[in-house]
């Protein structure tokens, strides 16, 4: 059953989040302000009490400022950078999702008991596969001309990298306030943070290692 709401929940808004984003200006901007002002609540809500609540809302707002950021930059690849890298933290989530559930196999971490090295695996073969597909068809997608080559596949790497990371330390950090989600707001799959934990840490790791790798 949870394994269905989750499915319906994405078919849902993988779509919704994908026209706010086509659409850009004030749309894509309310969209991303809106979930960014629910995520600090649910921020708020697991770690009012905690010593690194003001850490965590200056993040947030750091996360939230680069995606803003590598959204609207004046370049020609902005818009193909950013749809990669929300497709590879989806990749990642949905890569690690079905490995872990078909192959199963240990455990990767107590912190986070779902997470096995079969997902880990998972993750990082639908990433470089989305990848590939997204630079092999990204001039009739998209509109641009970009290759599948060293940097983007350092890039993938390192993006669901920090993606997963980022699900593992939110996971920690939901442990501690001992709560299994950070909301309920989406079926099957928690709270926003819960659907968002990857790239919250994707995109500031991608802004920073932009300004030291040119893609």
């Amino acid at each position: 059953m949870e394994f269905f709401k989750r499915l319906i929940s994405s078919v849902i808004l993988i779509p919704i989040v994908f026209f706010f984003i086509i659409k850009g200006s004030v749309f894509f901007n309310f969209f991303l302000l809106s979930i960014f002002c629910i995520s600090c609540y649910e921020w708020y809500k697991m770690s009012k009490s905690k010593n690194y609540f003001l850490a965590g809302i200056i993040f947030l707002v750091f996360s939230f400022f680069t995606v803003y950021s590598i959204k609207t930059s004046n370049t020609s690849d902005s818009f193909f950078i950013f749809i990669f890298i929300i497709s590879i933290c989806i990749s990642t989530d949905i890569g690690g999702y079905i490995f872990g559930r078909i192959f199963k196999g240990p455990k990767l971490t107590k912190i986070s008991p779902k997470k096995t090295y079969s997902g880990v695996v998972g993750s990082y073969i639908l990433s470089f596969l989305t990848t590939f597909f997204l630079t092999t068809y990204s001039n009739s997608l998209i509109n641009t001309d970009i290759f599948f080559n060293r940097y983007l596949i350092i890039a993938t790497f390192f993006i669901s990298t920090s993606s997963q990371l980022g699900d593992i330390f939110i996971s920690y950090l939901k442990r501690r306030s001992n709560i299994k989600d950070t909301g309920r707001i989406i079926p099957g799959h928690g709270g926003v943070l819960d659907r968002i934990d990857g790239m919250i840490f994707a995109f500031p790791f991608f802004y920073i290692l932009n300004l030291i790798i040119k893609f």
